[in-house]
């Protein structure tokens, strides 16, 4: 039995399945609630892909537009997204990942694993708070986002068709009126749709 099996099956994942889904599961690094945010998959936005956030990151960086205390375009797009947000530690000012975040990777990979996600593909986001420069956050959350799909892929065995990584830099802080606040420093997981076409249901015997 795996450990998703164990943690989120039966009865305990037909009750978080069954309760009202939040579009956002803050900071959740149990495996419940990573199995709950990432399973609202009826909250796409088919325009927002991987390619459409880099760009718009990157024409933020490239405008240099100071920061309001609203929550950026790219933020608030993200917010109609099924998604959850945790907190991976990287090394100081790299993309290497601590040890400790790799039992919180588990958790993620496990959630993709499960029979009720295996048909969905995720974007990895990757997000800073204002400390740097602007061009030098978009850079490194980057690769960090990098890094973490790297780890699913190569660590976990989640399918790379499943994965796409995008860094945003300071663009969509989660906390605009702290900009250096750390809690700004974090990574979403967004689902986005689906690998390929739902698979029909089985039919049941009942009369």
């Amino acid at each position: 039995m795996t450990r998703i099996t164990r943690l989120v099956g039966g009865i305990a994942l037909a009750a978080v399945l069954a309760a009202p889904l939040a579009a956002q599961a803050q900071t959740s690094d149990s495996d419940s609630q990573i199995m709950q945010g990432l399973s609202q998959a009826t909250m796409f936005d088919p325009s927002l892909t991987a390619q459409v956030l880099r760009q718009m990151a990157q024409d933020a960086v490239a405008k240099n537009l100071p920061l309001t205390l609203d929550k950026s375009e790219i933020a608030k797009r993200l917010d109609k997204l099924a998604q959850i947000t945790v907190q991976i530690q990287f090394a100081l000012g790299s993309d290497i990942i601590r040890p400790e975040s790799y039992r919180t990777l588990g958790s993620i990979a496990d959630a993709m694993h499960h029979p009720i996600l295996m048909n969905y593909k995720f974007i990895v986001v990757g997000n800073t708070d204002t400390t740097g420069t602007r061009a030098f956050n978009l850079k490194l959350s980057q690769q960090r986002a990098e890094a973490i799909v790297q780890a699913l892929v190569t660590v976990f065995g989640v399918s790379p068709d499943r994965l796409e990584a995008v860094g945003l830099g300071q663009e969509a802080l989660q906390v605009p009126s702290k900009p250096e606040d750390p809690i700004n420093r974090r990574v979403q997981i967004f689902t986005i749709g689906t690998v390929g076409p739902m698979p029909k249901p089985m039919p049941t015997n009942a009369p």
